[in-house]
């Protein structure tokens, strides 16, 4: 059967259009730099960051950790929130392949403040590890947006310390949406910036890594280290341009059925969701009593949807391309039904 899949914007499937486009990519050899769509793709990518130079990668996490080991040198320390998924989400990357240590601030809705940043810069002893990055996250894996004000600041305090700013932009398209700017403005406010092209954008693989062209010719040795250098990767950038295109530019239908989904989640008893927080296509909730985790994933999946279990008591519906006005109704009965 065709489930209703919640559990996250990475489970869209490319469209016919892209799958055509896959088929027929003109390709050569990533790694000599001829692949001509792979070249399209990353020139796009540019372009929309505002940026020098892109680099296609094979992931949004190995694309964090790139900038992290292209940015950082081996024992120096990393300024971020908390609850950012390069410390949350990414197996303990950064010290394995950059070799860093992550210096951790506790946020609140995950925006670090100037403070924040200010107070953390080591200062020069010979007992510290010195500052070598600080690194944003927007949109936020919580599905909350940050505030460009909010993003200067800390961008204005690094920079005035000599410390280069990486923003982790999964998600950057939905914070453009939500903000209603272009996604280079926000780019703006860093020197890198990670963006996914299978989260929303239903392509099957990719991410992108943009900066400077000076920092995207090291990140492009250290792909290779890393063991991302391919081949014939037209096939994967011809997805990639088409997320880039039609895919991007309806990203605000996710996040007019996210508010609706969590709007009627919102009047269910025993239903606690900020509505608030609701920013672009991700919902947060809990459930009064709290579920077993397993059984509330059994039930829900008996009623053709596929959600996630708890995470620290909190459950997260995520909404894609291939959620439509009409499962709504679907997903929120199956809900009310799971808590009878």
């Amino acid at each position: 059967m065709d489930y209703i899949d919640l559990r996250s914007d990475t489970v869209t499937w490319p469209t016919e259009e892209m799958r055509n486009a896959m088929a027929t990519a003109r390709v050569g050899d990533d790694v000599y730099g001829d692949d001509t769509t792979v070249n399209d793709l990353e020139g796009l990518a540019a372009k929309l960051t505002g940026k020098e130079a892109a680099l296609l990668v094979p992931s949004g996490t190995f694309g964090n950790q790139l900038a992290l080991f292209t940015h950082c040198p081996r024992g120096s320390e990393v300024i971020l929130g908390e609850e950012s998924h390069i410390v949350q989400h990414e197996a303990g990357g950064a010290a394995v392949i950059a070799g860093v240590q992550l210096r951790t601030v506790a946020t609140k809705h995950g925006a670090l403040t100037r403070n924040d940043v200010a107070s953390r810069i080591r200062g020069d002893d010979i007992h510290y590890p010195p500052t070598s990055l600080v690194c944003m996250e927007n949109a936020h894996s919580n599905g909350r947006v940050i505030q460009l004000s909010q993003m200067e600041e800390v961008f204005n305090v690094a920079a005035s310390a000599g410390i280069p700013v990486h923003l982790d932009g999964a998600r950057l398209f939905n914070a453009a949406a939500a903000l209603g700017v272009p996604a280079a403005e926000i780019a703006s406010r860093a020197d890198s910036v990670m963006f996914c092209l299978s989260k929303g954008l239903c392509a099957p693989i990719g991410s992108m890594l943009a900066g400077s062209r000076s920092f995207i010719e090291s990140a492009r040795r250290k792909r290779k280290i890393m063991g991302g250098g391919m081949r014939q990767a037209g096939t994967i950038a011809a997805a990639g341009i088409l997320a880039l295109g039609p895919m991007r530019e309806r990203l605000h239908e996710d996040h007019t059925h996210a508010k609706s989904l969590a709007s009627g989640l919102s009047r269910i008893p025993g239903v606690t969701v900020d509505l608030d927080s609701v920013h672009i296509d991700m919902i947060y909730f809990s459930l009064t009593p709290a579920p077993d985790p397993a059984r509330f994933v059994a039930h829900m999946r008996s009623r053709g949807i596929l959600v996630n279990p708890p995470e620290a008591g909190q459950l997260r519906f995520v909404c894609h391309y291939w959620i439509h006005d009409k499962h709504i109704p679907v997903i929120l009965e199956a809900l009310r039904t799971s808590l009878s």
